[in-house]
């Protein structure tokens, strides 16, 4: 028996999108009578000959998927990689059966069961306990066979109190603590799981982690696994798939694939400038500024290199009236979504820094040996008041490579192991 699970030959997904011509100033009744009448012939038609209604003059073909190839093997962790509106959740769609795929063809061996978004495949009116069965039913489970996983699922899932509250009521991280359970633990030989994991907590997120290892490598069961998490990836999965506007530009093991996908796909921006007029703001702070840049005497290029010094420069114009003792803080994540320190003058000033009306300078000095290769976010600036008070919050501000030195790799191949890559003394 072959070991291929899924097997995916020239898969497409095509869309029509309908677009409203542009209207002129002046419409007359009669214009606009004879136009919803053709809406209505419109509509007609495409009821009778199976189309999808489409609202709009003008109808254009969107490929969601286009031409794709690729086999996942019995036992395959597979991570599906790519940039939003890559066609990630339209592939998970086709492979659950949801949606027909347009050209090409798909072979799946084995009971499929999917968590691609908070609700899916729960009957809102129905109970936890009621759903728990229900979806058992639709695997084609028998109810001897659901009730033996019954008290596993619950105890997974922590909702042993709501049990018997329609699911409704649920919140959403309820909603996919439960739903994930059933999916789990209800034997399908290929688990589609999307990104809904991030509506749980991180020890919730953490515990699905496991939860698809074991299945997956103890089990012998598929998992897929779509995530902006390349750290969660990287514990996952074993192999991945890249998508670029609907097409896979990249298969392989899951390592090589994340690298694929942040040499060509991941952006750096250095620097980010506001007219004063434009500058986003709140409680009298505006943000007008922010640069990270070598310090001087460092070769000007796109990136920076293991071991260079880097500085990051913060400016804001403060419109507040009475002079405020402010401070920076500021968040560096890596491309695995891991925090890598936060920076802020209240770990270095004794006393917040009093700031009268006018224009507000921060800089800040990362020094020589302790930046990793890799990719680089200020995921997050904060301006606060008093120890205490966010007076303005920032998100996605910089993005910064910092690369290898290919000459003193001494032998070492690829990316050294570690979030930072400090200079250590040795005696």
């Amino acid at each position: 028996m072959s070991d291929v699970v899924i097997k995916a030959e020239g898969l497409g997904k095509k869309y029509l999108i309908g677009h409203q011509s542009e209207r002129e100033r002046y419409t007359a009744l009669r214009d606009v009578v004879v136009r919803n009448v053709k809406g209505v012939l419109n509509k007609t038609r495409q009821v009778l000959s199976g189309q999808q209604l489409l609202a709009g003059d003008e109808i254009e073909e969107f490929w969601a998927l286009r031409d794709i190839d690729f086999e996942i093997k019995r036992g395959d962790r597979v991570g599906i990689i790519g940039r939003n509106g890559a066609g990630k959740s339209t592939l998970l769609k086709v492979l659950s059966r949801i949606t027909e795929p347009s050209t090409g063809r798909v072979e799946i061996h084995g009971r499929v069961a999917s968590l691609l978004e908070v609700g899916t495949g729960f009957h809102p009116e129905l109970t936890g306990r009621e759903n728990i069965f229900l979806n058992g039913a639709i695997l084609g489970m028998t109810r001897a066979e659901i009730k033996k996983k019954f008290d596993e699922i619950v105890d997974f899932a922590g909702v042993e109190k709501f049990l018997d509250t329609p699911v409704k009521r649920y919140s959403s991280g309820m909603y996919v603590r439960l739903a994930f359970a059933v999916a789990a633990h209800l034997e399908p030989e290929i688990l589609v799981v999307d990104e809904v994991l991030a509506v749980g907590d991180a020890e919730f997120q953490k515990k699905c982690l496991g939860k698809m290892e074991d299945v997956s490598k103890n089990d012998g069961r598929t998992v897929l696994f779509v995530s902006h998490n390349m750290g969660a990836m990287t514990a996952l999965c074993n192999k991945g798939i890249l998508l670029n506007q609907g097409t896979a530009k990249y298969q392989g093991a899951i390592q090589s694939t994340i690298l694929e996908y942040l040499n060509h796909f991941t952006k750096t921006n250095r620097k980010i400038e506001y007219p004063i007029a434009k500058a986003p703001g709140s409680e009298g702070i505006k943000f007008l500024y922010a640069e990270v840049r070598p310090i001087a005497n460092v070769r000007e290029t796109d990136h920076f290199e293991v071991g260079d010094p880097i500085e990051l420069e913060f400016i804001f114009q403060n419109e507040r009236e009475s002079t405020s003792a402010l401070d920076l803080t500021f968040h560096l994540y890596d491309e695995m979504g891991n925090l890598v320190f936060v920076g802020s003058t209240g770990f270095k000033w004794k006393e917040p820094k009093q700031f009268g009306q006018g224009e507000m300078k921060f800089l800040c000095r990362i020094p020589s040996g302790l930046m990793n290769e890799g990719f680089y976010n200020v995921q997050e600036i904060l301006i606060v008041k008093d120890r205490g008070t966010v007076l303005f919050a920032q998100r996605d501000v910089l993005q910064f490579e910092v690369i290898t030195k290919q000459e003193e790799n001494w032998g070492w191949m690829g990316k050294k192991e570690g979030i930072v890559l400090p200079t250590l003394e040795w005696i």
